[in-house]
This record gives structure tokens, sequence and C-alpha cells, in this order.
């Protein structure tokens, strides 16, 4: 991941949530719903970088879950509606916040393991 071209540093949140190249903040991030691009087709970023593995999904869980389960609680206390109305307004709500929230959360995850430099961890050894 070594950085040869001379870019201007990007907001890591502004290009990430929009789904932009991390380096140059022009190019697309993604080339379908969550699959990255190999590359930039701005800058030639090559993206074998990015792998955001579970982070998005488990910020998901816990941004979509924490307003669904007091939105739920709420509409309970308040006006205690049958089961089946629970699960047709909470079961679709849920599925369209979880997925409206999942690329850009998954663009922000990459954009931020761009600008910090996070890779795998190796062992060093003494040689």
């Amino acid at each position: 991941m070594q950085d040869q071209a001379h870019y201007p540093p990007q907001d890591p949140f502004r290009s990430g949530l929009s789904g932009h190249c991390p380096r140059c903040g022009e190019g697309r991030l993604f080339k379908g719903f969550l699959a990255t691009r190999p590359a930039c087709s701005n800058c030639g970023l090559s993206f074998d970088f990015a792998d955001s593995g579970d982070g998005p999904a488990v910020f998901v869980i816990m941004l979509v879950g924490f307003v669904i389960v007091g939105l739920v609680l709420w509409v309970e206390l308040a006006f205690m509606p049958p089961i089946w109305l629970h699960l047709v307004i909470w079961l679709p709500l849920t599925a369209i916040l979880a997925l409206s929230v999942l690329r850009p959360l998954k663009g922000l995850m990459i954009a931020l393991q761009y600008r910090n430099r996070a890779a795998e961890g190796r062992l060093e050894t003494d040689d």
C-alpha cells in the first residue's frame, strides 16, 4: 500500500460515506452494492488493501438495533399493538435501515483503513 502519488489528504468520512476513492476522492469505490472495484478509475489506487471484514455489519447491528429496539419498546408501552402489527412494522423497517447504512459504513471502514495504513498483523523477528 505504498502511496507514490501526490494527492492532498482526503477526509475519510466524506470520501468513505460517499463511496469514493480514499486517496483522490473522485473515483468510485464500489462496482456493485458491496463489491469493491479492483482499482480507482481516476488515480489508479489498487483496492487490494481493502478488507473491512465484519466491521460494517457489527456497526450496523449496533446502530440499527439500538434505534429499532428503542422504537419497539416505546410503541409497545405507549400503544400495545398486537404482535402481527409489530412484525409488519419492524421487520421491513429493520431491513431497510440495515441495507441503507451498510454500504456507507463499509466505505468509511475502507477509507479509515487507507488513512491509517492498517494492515494484517506481522510478527517481528530478530535477525
